[in-house]
């Protein structure tokens, strides 16, 4: 049985699919003691996806491959990748994360030696070398919402509840929740809360993963000794036309269904009338 299962969806990014095994790959065979395994489910690409998977499975025969019809959603798509998996750790991907020398066997013996952590990430970076701030993040609570939305969070720790940025990014700390970009859990604690909601499209669904996890009394940590970079709209909200205008209902409907399914019964219904018509106003304007 591997220790490590790695699962990427892929959906119409096939270089950046193929450049991201390509990296996987490298830092993978850097340890030649770590048993792993490799899943991509493509979402119902219309591109060539598929033939470049083909071709990469032909040089690696432990890359698993499915095919999907059509684009199933990431919570689905991932589970369906989860189902397949044996490993004992589980490393969610981005088709579109390039992994920077991350020394995996170090972060399992991490985890190994802490059964308090349900799950962790490493350092997530953007294009320009920045922090992808959806990588550390605090729950959104309606006081991290408000907060977040009327820029505030400049001003320190009472009002950084969401990004959590008021806290130092070079050391290891615990954190609410990572992005699904790259989301490094235990396979039992996955199991044991069912894996990503399927009510969720797209957005929101790690949110959700990490509550659940939490929820069950596991921490959550931010592991900076090793870095990836996340290309980030290789498709969705900076696209044109009719996949940005679906991606941007996805991102607002994520909004409701969480807040719905976990701060809804602790505010009285006035309140959450309001917020929700705050959210689909934000949806028609933005």
């Amino acid at each position: 049985m591997p220790k490590l299962s790695v699962i990427i969806l892929s959906y119409n990014t096939a270089e950046v699919t193929k450049q991201c095994l390509q990296s996987l790959f490298k830092s993978l065979n850097s340890d030649p003691s770590l048993d792993y395994e490799v899943i991509v489910v493509d979402n119902g690409s219309k591109d060539n996806s598929m033939e470049t998977l083909e071709k990469i499975h032909q040089a690696h025969n432990f890359l698993k491959v499915v095919k999907n019809t059509e684009n199933t959603g990431f919570p689905k798509g991932n589970n369906q990748g989860l189902k397949l998996a044996s490993g004992k750790y589980i490393l969610f991907l981005n088709s579109d994360v390039i992994i920077d020398k991350v020394r995996f066997g170090q972060l399992l013996n991490y985890f190994d030696s802490r059964p308090e952590v349900g799950a962790m990430t490493v350092r997530v970076n953007l294009k320009d070398g920045s922090i992808d701030p959806a990588s550390h993040r605090g729950f959104p609570t309606l006081w991290n919402s408000f907060c977040y939305f009327l820029k505030l969070e400049k001003l320190g720790k009472p009002f950084a509840g969401y990004h959590l940025n008021y806290l130092d990014l070079s050391t290891i700390h615990e954190i609410d929740s990572p992005s699904g970009a790259f989301y490094l859990a235990r396979k039992d604690v996955l199991d044991k809360v069912g894996g990503f909601d399927t009510d969720y499209f797209m957005y929101g669904e790690d949110l959700d993963l990490s509550y659940r996890i939490k929820d069950l009394g596991y921490k959550i940590i931010y592991y900076p000794l090793f870095k990836v970079t996340h290309l980030k709209y290789t498709s969705g909200l900076k696209t044109d036309g009719e996949t940005k205008r679906q991606t941007k209902k996805h991102f607002y409907d994520a909004m409701k269904i969480f807040y719905k399914k976990h701060y809804d019964s602790q505010h009285p219904t006035i309140l959450n009338w309001i917020i929700y018509l705050m959210i689909d106003g934000k949806n028609k304007i933005a």
